[in-house]
């Protein structure tokens, strides 16, 4: 039941958590009557909400219909990718240019170095069926990443954008890393990140988020390209959108 303190904005985080983690897969129908029956919201919360998502991208509406969950498309995905791929490496190399001057500004990242390895270490001890539980310990880790890189870049625009694009990619981050192998991989992609941007090396950090943000895309295609991951169908190879 959502309080009626906030409830639009409660309706909002609780849509959007449930995109995000795919628990609202890609095309299912948002119908306003039975979200709000659900969550113990009127219609107009539930509607502001869904208008909020469709500007965000996450939610498409389609005329005659209900509004939708957002497909995902290859298309789609490799457009995405070649704007990150524009934005991010800049990014990071912005913060540890900044962080040469200001080393209060890397505190941030050498914490987060320092939990990643805490959490490699005690990730590859777990068995098969824990590790698939601790994913989400990576996921926030690798959020908190993001979010230091957008407060620490120095190009507010820059900055803007990238955030812009978060709930696009935090949706894509669960079908990127389908597996542990791929989630160690990516956490070794963080740490050489990490590692550049602590010692305030520019070049060191753009290429390290390039070549993560090219490994991350190619997990995505081989991902939507093997299977459909239950989507319903809303897997369109070689459409963007």
């Amino acid at each position: 039941m959502v309080r009626a303190t906030g409830k639009s904005e409660a309706v909002y985080e609780r849509l959007k958590g449930d995109i995000e983690s795919l628990r609202l897969r890609p095309g299912a129908k948002l119908s306003e009557i039975q979200l709000g029956e659900e969550l113990g919201a009127s219609r107009t919360p539930v509607r502001e909400a869904i208008r909020r998502l469709a500007r965000e991208g996450l939610v498409d509406f389609v005329p005659g219909e209900v509004a939708r969950v957002a497909g995902i498309s290859l298309g789609g995905v490799r457009a995405l990718f070649d704007f990150r791929m524009l934005l991010e490496p800049e990014a990071a190399a912005s913060v540890a240019t900044a962080g040469t001057a200001r080393e209060q500004i890397l505190a941030p990242f050498r914490e987060l170095l320092e939990q990643l390895d805490e959490f490699d270490a005690a990730f590859r001890v777990l068995s098969a069926a824990e590790q698939e539980r601790a994913y989400q310990g990576f996921y926030d880790l690798a959020e908190r990443f993001d979010q230091a890189v957008i407060a620490a870049c120095r190009n507010p625009y820059l900055a803007r954008t990238i955030g812009d694009l978060r709930s696009q990619t935090v949706r894509l981050r669960h079908l990127s890393h389908s597996g542990p192998r791929r989630m160690l991989t990516s956490l070794e992609e963080h740490r050489a990140m990490l590692r550049a941007i602590a010692r305030g090396d520019a070049q060191a950090a753009s290429a390290a988020c390039r070549h993560h943000l090219a490994q991350t895309l190619q997990a995505l295609i081989d991902s939507l390209t093997a299977q459909d991951f239950a989507l319903g169908g809303e897997v369109r190879l070689g459409v963007v959108g």
